[in-house]
Formats: structure tokens, sequence, C-alpha cells
């Protein structure tokens, strides 16, 4: 918003406004406005990294607590800043709550499920995510509407209404039982608890499934340690490349600066907030939901499969309608821009049933007790330095590359794309204490795992 770039970062206002010779590909190449972006997926970072000793001796539900309390104190922060110092303090506060909720959460989800449908269950943070995207690109529409210039304070505080369903919720929130007996022991405390929530009496042989997980688990002081053993190479290896595909998918230039492009195609602040809540909020949020429905059923492979190839030819033909028809200065014919919207539609909507779901669902479900904590750190981590470093550089990349920037992620979905089909073994269906098994199966990954099972 117009107020919100005068206020704190005056250089870029006045570059967009009155420096008509930037090239269209560089007028909000910022170093302190890629530094505010940035500032939260760094903090993100550090927390998530604290996270995985919390979630482990005290428990999901307290990182989940954790979580949404520095949500709330991000957001009240940013709704009453009046310099760039404070405004930064908020978001890492911001950084400090999805370091925790993101490293709890999925793990929370994939715990508690049933192995039938924990695909569709952790597809629900998803979900959640997308309309989250939604709500918060029309709140933007709406409040820059605002006279006076301070809609950008309601948006930046109304983060606290979400935070504090999060932080109030967690308090009636359960433990799971995997976390039950992890910490405690206490047997009969986890067999009520999957009794309750898989509501049948019949609990015996996952009890005894999460029973042998976790005395194996307490023999791991060091779980990051532990890790990079031989036999955990194929998880590592997952929560390693999976975070940083999502974020080489190219997703950023959609999500964190759809505006910003929509500007670019000489559309005005309106038009840009508003196309940008449809195309990232809207399709995200249906196709999600899609995802949520179709995982349990078709598996995770195929909507990785297909996904990439919808995402790839998409970015493809992008980028060569911007290289053809968009130079440094001048701007779209409509039906161009137009046909542009309608292909980022197309790309989104093929990131939102695979790449945006899948990438928390499976390296959520894969790890053994011993080291799920340490594991999803480790993929939360990954995923926050990779869009700190795609943050930090994608207005440089978009300054320098232009066009050019679309055939650069185009080449990484195929790379991942190829990698999902030839190396990710199917996890629809297996109870997640037994995922072991598909790692002894499968054609690469069982000389790692058979071996050491074998000297076991």
């Amino acid at each position: 918003m117009e107020p919100f770039l005068k206020k704190f970062f005056p250089g870029v206002y006045t570059k967009m406004r009155e420096d008509t010779n930037v090239s269209n590909y560089c007028k909000f190449d910022s170093q302190l406005l890629t530094t505010f972006t940035s500032s939260l997926y760094i903090a993100g970072l550090i927390a998530s990294l604290f996270a995985s000793s919390v979630t482990r001796a005290f428990g999901r539900k307290a990182s989940i607590l954790v979580g949404g309390t520095a949500f709330l104190a991000g957001s009240v922060l940013g709704g009453a800043a009046f310099n760039i110092y404070m405004l930064i303090f908020g978001r890492v506060l911001l950084g400090i709550g999805i370091g925790f909720a993101n490293q709890s959460v999925p793990l929370y989800l994939s715990e508690m499920a049933p192995p039938k449908h924990r695909g569709a269950f952790n597809i629900g943070f998803q979900v959640c995510l997308a309309i989250g995207v939604l709500s918060a690109n029309l709140l933007n529409y709406g409040t820059q509407k605002i006279k006076g210039g301070w809609g950008w304070r309601i948006s930046l505080a109304m983060a606290a209404a979400p935070a504090s369903i999060l932080t109030v919720g967690a308090l009636f929130m359960p433990e799971t039982p995997n976390s039950i007996i992890q910490r405690s022991n206490d047997h009969q405390k986890a067999k009520r608890m999957l009794q309750r929530v898989r509501g049948t009496a019949d609990v015996e042989a996952e009890l005894n499934d999460l029973i042998r997980a976790s005395s194996i688990s307490k023999t791991i002081n060091h779980p990051f340690k532990k890790i990079i053993q031989r036999k955990y190479r194929p998880q590592l290896v997952m929560a390693i490349l999976i975070p940083f595909f999502q974020q080489v998918t190219g997703i950023n230039i959609i999500g964190l600066y759809a505006p910003v492009l929509l500007r670019t195609l000489k559309l005005g602040e309106s038009a840009s907030l508003l196309l940008s809540a449809v195309v990232t909020g809207g399709i995200g949020t249906v196709l999600t939901i899609i995802s949520m429905i179709l995982v349990d059923k078709l598996g995770r492979k195929i909507l990785f499969l297909v996904g990439g190839i919808q995402m790839f030819v998409s970015q493809v033909i992008i980028g060569s309608i911007m290289a053809a028809e968009l130079g440094d200065h001048g701007g779209f014919s409509e039906g161009y821009a137009y046909l542009i919207l309608v292909l980022v539609c197309v790309y989104s909507a093929g990131f939102s049933y695979s790449w945006g779901p899948l990438a928390w669902l499976v390296p959520s479900e894969i790890f053994p007790l011993e080291i799920r904590s340490a594991g999803q750190s480790i993929t939360v981590a990954v995923c926050l330095v990779f869009i700190f470093f795609t943050a930090q550089t994608f207005l440089a990349m978009l300054c320098h590359f232009k066009a050019g920037i679309f055939f650069f992620f185009g080449g990484w979905v195929i790379v991942m794309t190829t990698f999902m089909h030839l190396f990710l073994p199917e996890t629809k269906n297996v109870p997640i204490e037994q995922m072991d098994k598909v790692w002894r199966q499968h054609w690469f990954w069982k000389k790692y795992v058979g071996e050491v099972d074998e000297e076991g």
C-alpha cells in the first residue's frame, strides 16, 4: 500500500511514483524492503530449531501455545508500529510464531489422524493457510481504501484474530498419544487417548506400535546426531530436499510478490490487491480442498507428478509471453495481461494440490518417533532458509533475469518432479509407526535401510 511504503520505505515509494526511467522489473528492488520481508523467515528458522526440544520435552501442545503467543505479540507490535525498528521487531515475533507452529502443528495432525485419513487431516493445515492468504488479501483490499492512509495498521493488527484462536484453542486440546508415551511412559493414559480419538476400544495393535517406537525413542538423547546415521538417510534426504524443492517451484513469485507482479503488468494498486487475493487465495483454497479429498485415494506421488507438469508448462508459457511482449518500459496489451493472469491461475492451481500441501504432509509422516521432532525441525528450518534466501534475492533476480526468472524456476520444477517420481515411496494408508517398511521395500533406499536392519 502506498501510505505504508511512503512511511517506512520512502525510497521505494519515490522510485515507484516518480522515476520513470526505472525498469518495470526493478521498481521494487530495495534491500530494506526485502529485509522487512525476510526478517520473519530468519526468526522462524532459529525458532524452529528451539521448537524441536520444546516439542520433544514438553509435548506438541506446548509448542503450539508458544507459537500462538508469539503471533499475538507480533501482530500487536506491527499494528502499532511508528518506526521501521518496531515494524521489523513485530515481524520477528511473527517469525518465532511460524517456527514453533510449523514445527508442531503438522506433527500433531499426523499423530492424531487415523492412518487411512492422515493425508486429508494433515492437508487441513494447508487448507487453513490458503484460507488465511485469501482472508489477508481481501482484508488488504478493503483497508487500502480507508481514507487517511492508516489501513495498513488494521491489516497488520488483524493477525491477532487467528493468533487468539490458536492460543486459546491450544489450551483445550489433548496431547497426542505418541507424545504422552514418549514423555511419561503412561501406557494407560495413552491407551485412553487412542480410544478417544479412534472411536473404538480396539487399539492394542496401534498402542503396541507406539510403545515399541517410544522404547527406541528413549534410547536417543541427541536426535540431531542420530538423524545423520545411515539408516535414517532416506528421511534426512527428504527432510532437506522436499522443503528446498517447494521454495524453488517459483511459488514466491506468485505468493510473496503477486501484487508486485500485477503492478508490473500496469494494473493499479487496488486491482493488484484484489487480483492477488483471487489468484493466491481463492484458487489455492479450492484446489487444496480437492487435494485433501484425493490424497488418500490417489496417493502422494501422482499429485506430485501431475502438479509438477502443470506448473512447468504454465511457467514456460508465462516466461515466453513476458520475454516477447514486456520490455523494461511500457506495458502489455490488455489481452496479454489477462492471458498471463489465466496462466498464473493455472500455475497456482497446480501448486495448490501438489507441492503446497504435500511438502508439509510427507515430511510429517515419514520420520520414526525417535527422530520425528528433530526431522520436522530440519524440514521447517530448510524451508525457512530458502524462503529467506528467495525473499532476499527475488526482487534483484526479477530485476536482472527479467522474464528469464520463470525459466529458471521451471527448470527446477523438472528436477523435483523427476526426483519425487523416482525416490519417494508411496505412503498413503501406512500407519505412522510402521513407516520404516516403505523404505525397506524401495528399490533405491533399501540398500541403506535394509543393510542396517540386517546388521541389527
